[in-house]
């Protein structure tokens, strides 16, 4: 997960939370927590590029709509970033 950019760790994040992850749903999500409009154009370069590293599968609902889901290896990189964080974040951390 090292090579990933802040946004396509919260891309992982969000399809990992999400029960029917598809393109319009993250957007959402990901508006929502950033407070600003995420363009298609950002979005979807961003999700391709985490299915060619394999950290995401790509499939097909219907002819507008692509799902998208962790596959072992995205999950093994969240638990893992997970455990990298909570040396450094304890769960008792007060901001």
């Amino acid at each position: 997960m090292y090579d990933l950019t802040g946004f396509q760790r919260d891309l992982l994040y969000v399809i990992a939370g999400l029960e029917e992850p598809h393109g319009l749903a993250i957007k959402e999500e990901l508006e929502a927590y950033y407070e600003k409009e995420i363009h298609h154009g950002r979005l979807y370069p961003n999700l391709d590029t985490l299915v060619e590293k394999g950290l995401v599968d790509k499939g097909q609902r219907d002819r507008r709509t692509n799902y998208y889901t962790l596959t072992r290896r995205g999950r093994r990189e969240i638990k893992a970033r997970d455990e990298w964080e909570a040396e450094y974040v304890p769960d008792d951390f007060e901001a």
